[in-house]
């Protein structure tokens, strides 16, 4: 493998790990009720488990408040159970051809096990940023040893390996920021 591809490989996969951080951080609550709360949360529906985005529209109609409309009625019970089930501290409530969620206003306490708990999803991320640093030089001394690079080249490619690493952890950072700010916004 030539050291343009190790390091393509290695950004390709500090990307990766940066959005499944993001893509974590959408479950977490803040004050303010949002879809991606709800949409990947799985209902069992005619004997398969489908997503909630796929078994009917989601709404906010109020800033703490979520309504969740079924393409089909035979839905209802199932996405009210599945919602039950996922332990987000919500109680559904069937209201004709829809559900409702409503959100109550977060304690101080609350939102600092929020803020704990997105700070250890970015610790993930993190370590899974190192993770493929590690396998990225890894692969490099493979190079150096299989004679496809040379030892100058080598570090340079570390060097390059390293700011990636920097760079990402620092975007991991941010998203942890603004993810921490808007958690502790009355």
């Amino acid at each position: 493998m030539s050291s343009d591809e190790i390091l393509l490989e290695a950004e390709d996969k500090m990307l990766k790990a940066e959005q499944f951080v993001v893509n974590g951080f959408t479950g977490v609550r803040t004050g303010k009720a949002s879809a991606s709360l709800v949409e990947n949360i799985q209902a069992e529906v005619y004997g398969s488990m489908m997503r909630i985005r796929e078994l009917g529209s989601i709404t906010t109609p109020e800033p703490r408040q979520l309504v969740i409309t079924p393409w089909d009625n035979g839905a209802l019970q199932p996405i009210e159970k599945a919602i039950q089930k996922a332990n987000l501290g919500l109680s559904p409530v069937v209201q004709g051809r829809l559900i409702r969620l409503t959100f109550p206003e977060l304690s101080t306490e609350r939102r600092q096990e929020f803020v704990k708990l997105a700070k250890k999803m970015t610790e993930d991320g993190r370590v899974a940023v190192r993770h493929v640093r590690r396998e990225a030089l890894e692969e490099l001394k493979k190079a150096v040893k299989a004679s496809e690079t040379s030892e100058e080249e080598e570090e340079k490619v570390e060097k390059e390996i390293q700011k990636l690493t920097d760079q990402y952890t620092a975007k991991i950072d941010a998203h942890l920021a603004h993810k921490e700010k808007e958690i502790m916004t009355v």
